[in-house]
């Protein structure tokens, strides 16, 4: 069986990402690309490189006729994407790849993203889109919605690690570096080549990142009480790329042992051996996540590093993982490409 697919948003970074995995996929037909500025226009006029795909030419939101659509991506702006999916069929399997459906507190999302929620009811459907973590509820989701880049691979670094409590809980510092195409596709001055190369510079410092939103909700999930940490991003002149350092006290050996055992049956999920640490260079790409622990020379201080794509396994490839456990497909499917390199 063929499922048939449509990219809401698709003229976007995720948006072609999603095609680009897609277009690898077997039991998966792009049947509706929706781009409202760009309607009319054909995919390889934005993306040439998706050139040599026969793709439908983009067209606006209204102009699909859902009925005969298997599952939807929303790669949508916030906001934006809360009053478009509100609309859509309420049979419609969707993933939203948006910020508008990744906190369960109506209250949260209002402090986080400063304005009310629209579709409180689907709000209150959705699935969080962490697959490692939520795979048997995505299986059975309507809506589901995908992680933050940066929150993916600060969940994957420390999850394990404070479930199982191998970690002092109150003493938890997470450092990232973050590639440029994560701020999305659209003209912003700070993000010119010109204002942008030969430096980086950290942002939202002191805890005023959104993504702390989503942060405070799953390690409090699994902690058990509040718990916050110390988080500080840095945009660096990289087309992709997540490289997230944290630091923590315990002990490094069974700071490893937790990340193997928690991650050994992962198929995406790639813990190095001792005191190996990854690179963005190594998963460039693809939708591995590399994580690597260091043991410092403080005793009792470990370094433990994750890096992985925003684009692939932060965004458009943990969609697409996602979108194959909802329609029964081999979760592997459309995702095993070796990282690009160099």
């Amino acid at each position: 069986m063929t499922h048939k697919i449509a990219i809401l948003g698709a003229s976007g970074y995720t948006g072609a990402e999603l095609v680009r995995l897609i277009s690898q996929h077997a039991g998966m037909e792009i049947v509706a690309l929706a781009a409202e500025r760009k309607a009319g226009l054909e995919m390889a006029q934005v993306f040439p490189h998706l050139r040599h795909l026969s793709l439908p030419t983009l067209c606006k939101i209204g102009e699909i006729d859902f009925s005969g659509i298997d599952l939807c991506f929303c790669a949508l702006p916030h906001k934006t994407s809360q009053e478009v999916i509100s609309g859509l069929p309420l049979d419609l399997k969707i993933v939203d790849l948006s910020a508008d459906f990744r906190l369960r507190d109506a209250d949260a999302y209002k402090k986080w993203y400063g304005n009310d929620h629209a579709a409180l009811e689907q709000q209150s459907e959705a699935v969080y889109g962490l697959t490692e973590f939520y795979r048997e509820d995505i299986r059975t989701a309507r809506l589901v919605a995908g992680t933050g880049c940066n929150a993916a691979t600060g969940l994957y670094l420390l999850l394990p690690l404070i479930s199982a409590a191998v970690i002092d809980l109150d003493h938890i510092i997470l450092d990232m570096k973050c590639a440029v195409s994560g701020a999305g596709r659209a003209l912003k001055e700070n993000l010119l080549h010109a204002e942008l190369s030969e430096g980086y510079h950290p942002y939202a410092v002191g805890g005023t990142h959104r993504h702390m939103g989503e942060f405070d909700q799953e390690f409090e999930r699994v902690a058990g009480r509040p718990l916050r940490i110390q988080f500080t991003p840095h945009l660096v002149p990289a087309n992709r790329g997540i490289l997230a350092t944290a630091y923590v006290h315990g002990d490094a050996n069974a700071v490893l042992d937790t990340l193997n055992a928690a991650y050994a049956s992962e198929p995406f999920i790639q813990v190095l051996p001792m005191g190996e640490v990854p690179s963005t260079r190594h998963i460039r790409g693809s939708n591995f996540c590399h994580i690597g622990v260091v043991a410092d020379r403080i005793d009792g201080r470990v370094i433990v590093v994750a890096a992985l794509d925003n684009l692939t396994k932060g965004s458009s490839g943990q969609a697409l993982q996602n979108a194959n456990l909802m329609l029964g497909e081999d979760e592997r499917a459309g995702l095993m490409m070796a990282p690009l390199f160099p």
